[in-house]
């Protein structure tokens, strides 16, 4: 996938503005000013962030359950949250994936695909309420989508959201190799054939033991498959910049973490020391590892 050029000229333009100075957005864009900036600074992969579904689906669950937090906290009213609300939800179902340009590897902590999300709802929520986009003087992309948030809370809570959901997958299509592995070891318990150690034949054996063999790894792997995931449901959704939680209101973190749950129906739970989870990738790690292993 080639980096996204943009055409001014056919389609219009509006302008937007950040320190560096005005730059020009294209009239139909989503995103804005930010994600225009990272796509210039990033050209890496070639790859966009619309190449993950999952990802995208993840950052409106985690931002839908931001805005509701911050809706019972007092940090949003209920015209602008209600707007954060139905953007999310085009986001979770499927809608809009197109706008996340970014490059999947950039500088940061993935700030670029934080902005990105937070732009791309913004202006949909604009839209819900009857301005153009790009009137982020009604609804801004950071003082109210990314409210009581960071990059370095919410970026690795999508990315768990998208592993929790993928890993779940792969269970299920693991269980079912398992069950047609133990099915032929069933078929094929009558078969002799002869074992091999160090590549000589050895002793006999049954075909329907070697594929037995194949059911007990499958069965060994799901179950360590299962304890990686429970250790990515932990999250540190609240812990703002660093785990203090700074700039989020008193109750936040575990209001955001149960409506996340309830919102995604991901099992996820807030970690004990928030400003352990935002430096800890251990789980990260230990997943990776497991998967190695399955393949």
């Amino acid at each position: 996938m080639n980096s996204p050029t943009f055409d001014l000229h056919t389609h219009g333009h509006r302008v937007e503005h950040d320190f560096l100075g005005d730059k020009p957005i294209p009239a139909h864009a989503y995103w804005g000013v930010h994600t225009a900036r990272a796509v210039e600074n990033f050209p890496i992969s070639g790859t966009t962030v619309a190449a993950m579904p999952e990802l995208i689906r993840a950052f409106g669950y985690v931002k839908k359950a931001a805005a509701r937090a911050n809706l019972e906290l007092g940090v949003l009213d209920q015209k602008r949250a209600f707007a954060i609300f139905y953007a999310c939800d085009r986001l979770i179902a499927g809608e809009h994936h197109d706008q996340f340009v970014v490059d999947v590897i950039q500088g940061g902590a993935g700030t670029s695909t934080n902005m990105n999300a937070n732009e791309v709802i913004a202006n949909i929520a604009l839209e819900r309420l009857g301005f153009d986009k790009g009137r982020y003087d009604v609804l801004h992309p950071n003082d109210h989508v990314n409210a009581s948030q960071s990059t370095n809370d919410v970026y690795p809570t999508a990315v768990r959201l998208a592993l929790w959901q993928g890993v779940d997958r792969l269970l299920a299509a693991m269980a079912r190799l398992r069950e047609a592995f133990e099915a032929k070891a069933g078929e094929f318990q009558d078969i002799l054939k002869i074992g091999r150690t160090q590549l000589q034949d050895a002793v006999p054996m049954t075909l329907g033991q070697e594929f037995s063999t194949y059911a007990v790894m499958m069965e060994e792997d799901e179950a360590r498959l299962r304890e990686a995931r429970a250790l990515i449901q932990e999250i540190n959704l609240g812990a703002t910049a660093i785990g203090t939680g700074i700039n989020a209101p008193h109750g936040y973190a575990d209001l955001a973490c149960r409506m996340l749950a309830d919102i995604s129906g991901i099992p996820v739970v807030k970690s004990k020391n928030l400003v352990e989870a935002t430096q800890d990738t251990g789980a990260f790690v230990q997943l990776s590892g497991v998967l190695k292993r399955v393949a």
